[in-house]
C-alpha cells in the first residue's frame, strides 16, 4: 500500500522520482505528489494531484521542478478522502519541512490536539501531517533534522515508513521505518529511498533493507544508519539478481497477462533449483531450521492472507497427505487474535508474496513469542517476513506487478509441494520410489502448463461469452476446493463481479438457491477420487438451468455431455492438479475483466502489499 521514492545526487530528481512512482503503481494508490528542494532558493516546492500518476506528470510538464534532492509518494487513502490537500508530501507550518509516509499513526488525534494548542495549523485530514508538525516542534535552535526526526518518531504509536527533507539542510534525505517497508538504493554519487526494490532498479541493484526502528541519513556521497536512539548500525547492501525488464510488460497488454504466461518458466526454474541431480533430493539453501527440529514437529500451522491463504489451504492437503502431519490454516488477521494452541512442537509456515503483509508479520511475531519455529514462503529477498523467520523458502517468481496474484500463487504452491517432499523424506514418510514418483510428476508440470497456455485464445473466447453474467459461483472438492476460492477471488478483484467459491458438497446447503439461468457456475472437475461427486453437482446445476463452465482433464467425454463450455487440462496426478487448474481460472478472470473494460493491473481499492491492518 502506498509508495515512497526519494533521491539525492547529481541528477535532476523530478523524473527519477516520477519514474520510481510508476514502478510502484502496483502497490495501489489514489493520489500522488512530489516535493523537491530548489537549490537556487533553498526552498521546497510541491506538486500534488488526486488520481493516477499521469495527472501529476501532466502537472509537472506545465510546472516542472528543478533540483537534485526530493521525495515523492503514491497514497492509498486511509485518513481522509483522496484529494489534493490529503495527498503527500505534507509540509509543516513553515514550509521548510516536507514528509511522505506509509502506514497508520494510531495516536495521531491526541498528538494533533496537543499540536493545535501549541499553535500549529493543519490543512489535511491525514494522520501523516502530524509527523511533519512534530518534527517542526523539535527542529529548533541547533537541533539537526536527524535529531528532530528521531525525537518525533519516539512519540508515534502505529506503523510508519517515512521520507523527510528540509530546506535548512538541503543536502540530506532522511528515512525511517517501523512496520512498513523501506529500502535504500546505493549508487555512485547518488542514493535512493523507496518502499520497494523496483522503484530504483534502473539506477542500482545494490539494496539495503532497513529493519524495524532504523533511521537512515542519505547524502549524495554518504549514508548513515542508526537506531532511533542514534546508535550507529552496520548494514551490508544486497545485490538484487533480477533486471528491471522483468518488471516491464515486454509486449503484453497487461502485467497480469505477462505474469500468467511466465508461470511455466518459473516452475521449471524452481524445480531445477530445488531438485538436485537424479536422486530426487530436495534442496533449500535458505532453510535454516535444523533437521532434528523438523523431525520433532507434531503439528503445522499455516498463516497467510488472500491468495497466499488459498495456497496455504492447498498446502494443508499436501502436507497431511505426504507427511502425515496435522495441519491447520488460518487467515493471518484471525490467527493473531485467537487463543493460540501452539508451542515449541509447532511449525508455523507464513506465506506472503511481498513479505510485508502486516497481519502475517504480526502473527509470526506472536508465534515466535509462544516458542514456535517459523518458516516463511516468500518472494522478496530481504523482506521483513524473511528477517523475522527461522527459515525461508524463496519462491523466486521475480517481480509481480499485477495486483491480482498469478505467478506468485503457483510458485507458492510449488514451494508447498517441494517442502512436503522434503519433510516427508526427512521424517521417513516417503520411500525412495514414492519420492521419485512425486518428483517425476512435478517435473512434468512446466510442460503441462505450457500446453494449457497454447489454448488461451480459446479460453479467452469462452470467457468473453460469459462476461455479461452478474454473478459467478465456483465449485471444487478436496484439494481443488481452495482452487475454487482462488478462482472466485481472481474474478471479483479485477472484474468487480460478485463471485463465491464453495466446497461443492456444500452447494446443497445454501448456494443452490442462487442457481438459475442468470448465474454462471465454474466447476473444477479434473480426474480425481471425488470426480463422480463433482459430476453429480454438475447434474444438479443443469437441472436448475445454471450456465456451467467446466475445467476437466483432457479426453473426458462425459463432462462434454454435461456442458459445451469445457476447458481441458493435461492428465496429471490428482495431487498436482491445482498447479494446472490455476491457469485457466486466471485467464477466465483476466479476459472477463478486459471485456468489461476494468483496470486489470490496478483494480480499484486494492493494493499489492497490504502493510496496514
Amino acid at each position: 500500500m502506498c509508495g515512497i521514492t526519494g533521491y539525492v545526487g547529481n541528477r535532476q530528481a523530478q523524473n527519477i522520482l516520477l519514474n520510481g512512482l510508476k514502478r510502484l503503481e502496483y502497490r495501489g494508490y489514489d493520489s500522488s505528489g512530489i516535493a523537491i528542494i530548489l537549490p537556487d532558493k533553498n526552498t521546497i516546492s510541491l506538486r500534488k494531484s488526486p488520481g493516477k500518476i499521469n495527472a501529476l506528470e501532466n502537472l509537472l510538464k506545465k510546472k516542472p521542478l528543478f533540483g537534485n534532492l526530493g521525495i515523492s509518494h503514491t497514497r492509498w487513502a486511509t485518513h481522509g478522502a483522496p484529494t489534493r490537500l490529503n495527498a503527500h508530501p505534507h509540509y509543516d507550518c513553515t514550509g521548510n519541512i516536507a514528509l511522505v509516509h506509509n502506514g497508520i499513526i494510531e495516536n495521531y488525534e491526541s498528538l494533533k490536539a496537543i499540536l493545535i494548542k501549541e499553535g500549529h495549523r493543519f490543512i489535511s485530514q491525514t494522520d501523516t501531517e502530524v509527523i511533519a508538525h512534530l518534527i517542526e516542534k523539535f527542529y529548533k535552535n541547533n537541533i539537526s533534522l536527524e535529531a528532530a526526526v528521531r525525537k518525533s518518531l519516539k512519540l508515534l504509536i502505529g506503523s510508519f515508513a517515512i521520507g523527510v527533507i528540509s530546506a535548512r539542510e538541503p543536502d540530506k534525505l532522511i528515512g525511517a521505518r517501523l512496520g512498513s517497508p523501506l529500502i535504500v538504493g546505493v549508487g555512485k554519487n547518488e542514493n535512493f529511498l523507496a518502499s520497494d526494490v523496483p522503484a530504483v532498479l534502473d539506477s542500482t541493484k545494490d539494496i539495503i533493507f532497513l529493519d524495524e526502528n532504523e533511521l537512515v541519513v542519505l547524502t549524495k556521497n554518504s549514508l548513515k544508519i542508526t537506531d532511533l536512539n542514534g546508535s550507529p548500525l552496520s548494514k551490508t547492501a544486497v545485490r538484487i539478481n533480477w533486471d528491471i525488464t522483468q518488471a516491464q510488460k515486454q509486449g503484453y497488454k497487461h502485467f497480469m497477462l505477462k505474469e500468467i504466461n511466465e508461470q511455466p518458466a518459473i516452475a521449471e526454474h524452481l524445480l531445477k533449483l530445488r531438485i538436485q541431480g537424479n536422486n530426487a533430493k530436495i534442496h533449500f539453501e535458505e532453510q535454516k531450521i535444523p533437521d532434528e527440529k523438523l523431525k520433532k514437529i507434531q503439528n503445522i500451522s499455516i498463516v497467510a492472507c488472500g491468495t497466499a491463504y488459498h495456497a496455504g489451504m492447498v498446502g494443508k492437503y499436501i502436507l497431511e497427505s505426504v507427511c502425515a502431519i496435522p495441519t491447520q490454516v488460518d487467515v493471518s488477521s484471525e490467527f493473531r487474535y485467537r487463543d493460540l494452541l501452539i508451542n515449541e512442537n509447532t511449525l508455523v509456515i507464513a506465506v506472503s508474496q511481498s513479505g510485508e503483509t502486516a497481519d502475517t508479520l504480526a502473527g509470526v511475531k506472536e508465534a515466535r513469542r509462544l516458542g514456535s519455529a517459523v518458516l516463511s514462503i516468500c518472494n522478496v529477498l530481504g523482506s521483513s517476513l524473511t528477517r523475522e523467520s527461522d527459515g525461508v523458502v524463496y519462491t523466486h517468481a521475480g517481480p509481480e506487478i499485477g495486483v491480482a496474484s498469478t505467478k506468485a500463487y503457483t510458485a507458492q504452491l510449488l514451494a508447498f509441494y517441494l517442502l512436503a517432499l522434503y519433510l516427508g523424506n526427512l521424517r521417513g514418510c516417503l520411500g525412495k520410489e514414492e519420492l521419485e514418483k512425486y518428483v517425476n510428476g512435478l517435473k512434468k508440470i512446466p510442460r503441462q502448463q505450457e500446453e494449457i497456455l497454447k489454448h488461451q485464445n480459446t479460453i479467452a473466447t469462452l470467457a468473453r461469452r460469459h462476461a455479461h453474467f452478474g454473478s459467478f459461483l465456483y465449485l471444487g472438492r478436496n484439494i481443488n476446493y481452495p482452487s475454487a476460492l482462488e478462482g472466485a477471488l481472481k474474478l471479483k478483484e479485477i472484474s468487480y463481479i460478485p463471485a463465491e467459491g464453495y466446497a461443492a458438497g456444500e452447494m446443497k446447503h445454501g448456494p443452490i438457491a442462487l442457481i438459475d439461468e442468470y448465474r454462471a457456475v465454474v466447476c473444477i472437475t479434473p480426474a480425481s477420487h471425488v470426480y463422480e461427486k463433482m459430476v453429480s453437482n454438475l447434474q444438479e446445476i443443469r437441472a436448475r438451468k445454471g450456465r456451467i463452465i467446466a475445467i476437466a482433464t483432457s479426453g473426458d467425454e462425459s463432462i462434454k455431455r454435461q456442458t459445451k463450455e469445457v476447458i481441458s487440462i493435461p492428465q496429471c496426478e490428482e495431487i498436482f492438479s491445482p498447479l494446472l487448474v490455476a491457469l485457466p481460472l486466471q485467464l477466465i478472470a483476466y479476459h472477463i475483466a478486459v471485456k468489461r473494460g476494468a483496470d486489470v493491473d490496478q483494480p480499484r481499492n486494492l493494493a499489492k502489499s497490504v502493510t496496514v491492518e
